[in-house]
């Protein structure tokens, strides 16, 4: 029997579930109530549920000229290659002349991508950075920050866009493990934000940096924790008008097709956003109780629930408020995420760019921007999307790790 976690709507009359559990059960019709039955709060009782999980990646077919050309996109709108031949580009950054970044993480290093003629295709590209698992880019008083695994470097930006040689900040991240790639990026407050994500799909972190975002000084001095409970925001950033921090992070895997949603959680200082024993709207994670003498329903009290939820197994990746001209009024002040896609889930989801739509400040409703990666009846993709940023143009780009492209939208 597969089980949706609390929105179970069938009832149970099995005399064999009954007396494994030792209670009766006469109608279903308060969720919460029956499903806390199966993962009660302490471990004086049995824990037990049964999840179908499923492994599927689509075959990799080439960004071809045909593939490109069926791709969708907002009416009004067109799309198309930027750049391409890039390796694996991740994460992107833009300057204030237009000059346009990418990380390669595989590579170690950092890709500069310049439109010397403004026809919106780059011209040329060159190698500006080594840096061992670079991944994290971001730009802040005319100098490169960069991230890697372990460190943060810094470098000078000249005014054709190379960059100095690389000055270490920070040599003490935390490890990887499942979730190594860190980004980051420099508040309103002039701090910078790291994020650090989890070891592992669900575990008690022995580090209390990883599943975290971290803040620090511009110099890299007095790092602290800024929020945690987050398995791996990749993307964040702060809304234009209220100035509030708002991220993406991956939900749980091995839950099943439609568990964990990806979350967006308005982020603050010392809040607690519940991995890896809270996810979603408040539920439990059966495969990880909270420790000592802590129940879920305590747990709970003190974490942070989600604005919004997304698709589970979608893979938010970087996220970028727009803050162009070149869009209609409309567009201002909403996000654009790049949504990677699953491969943890029977059917593929994900791979495309989404509008988040922000009403009174607040993410209200997603929408599909750019579709059609996913080809062949679903049964092979030509990109799995990384990195988004907004253009002095006004155009938005985007990344792809796998044929190593750069996507431009334009009107």
């Amino acid at each position: 029997m597969k089980f949706n976690y609390r929105h179970l709507k069938t009832i149970l009359k099995s005399a064999v579930l009954l007396s494994a559990f030792s209670f009766a059960i006469v109608s279903c019709d308060d969720d919460d109530d029956f499903w806390d039955a199966f993962i009660p709060e302490t471990d004086k009782e049995p824990t037990t549920t049964q999840v179908e999980g499923y492994v599927f990646r689509p075959a990799l077919v080439p960004a071809d000229v045909a593939n490109v050309n069926q791709l969708k996109v907002t009416s009004g709108f067109k799309v198309a290659k930027f750049a391409e031949g890039l390796g694996k580009p991740r994460i992107l950054a833009v300057s204030s002349t237009g000059l346009v970044y990418a990380s390669d993480r595989d590579a170690g290093i950092v890709m500069l991508l310049t439109d010397t003629n403004k026809d919106g295709v780059a011209d040329d590209k060159k190698t500006v950075a080594n840096i061992k698992q670079a991944h994290g880019l971001t730009i802040y008083k005319n100098k490169m920050y960069i991230a890697a695994v372990n460190e943060v470097y810094v470098a000078d930006m000249n005014a054709n866009g190379t960059l100095s040689q690389p000055k270490l900040l920070i040599d003490d991240l935390p490890d990887g493990g499942q979730h190594p790639n860190r980004t980051i990026a420099f508040g309103p407050d002039g701090k910078m934000y790291l994020t650090v994500g989890s070891t592992c799909n669900a575990c008690p972190e022995p580090n209390g940096e990883n599943a975290t975002i971290l803040i620090a000084n511009e110099d890299g001095s007095g790092r602290k924790v800024f929020a945690k409970g987050l398995r791996n925001t990749i993307g964040f950033g702060w809304h234009p008008e209220t100035g509030e921090m708002w991220g993406m992070d991956h939900g749980i895997d091995w839950l099943g097709d439609d568990e964990q949603k990806e979350e967006v959680n308005q982020l603050k200082m010392g809040a607690d956003y519940g991995w890896p024993y809270i996810y979603g709207e408040g539920k439990y994670n059966p495969a990880d109780r909270p420790q000592g003498d802590t129940t879920y329903q305590q747990y709970l009290q003190k974490t942070t629930l989600p604005s919004l939820t997304y698709q589970a197994h979608s893979a938010p990746m970087q996220m970028a408020f727009y803050n162009g001209a070149m869009f209609p009024a409309e567009y201002k002040n909403d996000a654009f995420v790049a949504m990677r896609g699953s491969w943890n889930r029977s059917n593929p989801v994900g791979y495309k760019i989404v509008r988040m739509h922000f009403e009174n400040g607040k993410p209200v409703r997603f929408e599909d921007f750019v579709t059609g990666f996913l080809v062949n009846n679903n049964k092979a993709h030509f990109a799995r999307l990384v990195g988004v940023a907004t253009h002095t143009d006004g155009s938005l780009l985007f990344s792809d790790d796998t044929n190593g492209v750069i996507y431009r939208v334009s009107k």
